[in-house]
């Protein structure tokens, strides 16, 4: 017999599949580099902003263990789609792929982009455990600090500070030896400058989720203790 789901796991499996596609599809799309003016950045900054919001609403309402669970899931996740990804570019493509009348994709073409993504997976997934829990330890700090109060302050704080620890790990582990020093240095310095930016332009989304969560679905946050830990009501 299925067992009805309330609104709040409702929205739990929602914020974690969500949160799963963006760092799984970021991940994925890393690889490629654009120029925004005069600035070079991965295109993996596209997603970010989702795991940002995603997170802090997890944090906020399901409190930091559940965040770690689904810190957690998203890692293993990661771990999965490296394995797939690693078993495609391992399998030999068919002889008929190698003929000059062949219009579909060639080996070279998708390991230029699959083989080069497991690179940006294995960094991603590194940076992503540090910064995420990073990210969830200073979040329930300032909350307890705060008492609950200054909702941006601590959705703000707690970003800035793992998504440096995030940039740099992950900038320095996937362009190490592809890139010259100046060019890394230049990118992770860009890349954390627009996340920053992307950051303090939240607030308001973050405010607006809060609000949704708790007004229209009727979910309050979590209430902690001076630990950090959840109370349960």
């Amino acid at each position: 017999m299925l067992t009805r789901l309330d609104t709040r796991s409702k929205l739990l499996l929602t914020l974690a599949g969500l949160f799963i596609t963006a760092l799984l599809v970021g991940d994925i799309i890393g690889g490629k580099l654009f120029n925004a003016g005069a600035t070079t950045l991965s295109v993996g900054i596209i997603p970010f902003p989702i795991t940002f919001l995603l997170t802090d609403l997890l944090n906020e309402f399901y409190g930091k263990r559940t965040a770690r669970v689904v810190t957690w899931v998203g890692f293993g996740m990661a771990v999965f789609a490296f394995t797939l990804i690693t078993l495609a570019v391992l399998l030999p493509f068919a002889e008929v792929t190698r003929g000059p009348e062949w219009t579909g994709i060639t080996q070279g073409a998708f390991d230029a982009v699959f083989a080069g993504s497991q690179r940006i997976l294995v960094a991603s997934m590194v940076a992503y455990l540090l910064a995420q829990f990073t990210d969830i330890w200073v979040f329930t700090r300032l909350k307890t600090a705060t008492e609950g109060r200054l909702l941006w302050l601590r959705a703000t704080g707690s970003t800035l500070v793992s998504q440096l620890l995030d940039t740099a790990v992950i900038q320095t582990l996937a362009w190490q030896g592809t890139l010259d020093p100046g060019t890394l240095l230049t990118l992770i310095a860009s890349s954390y400058a627009v996340k920053v930016l992307v950051a303090v332009g939240l607030t308001p989304l973050i405010y607006l989720g809060h609000a949704v969560v708790e007004r229209v679905l009727r979910i309050p946050p979590a209430r902690l203790d001076a630990a950090g830990e959840v109370i349960e009501s």
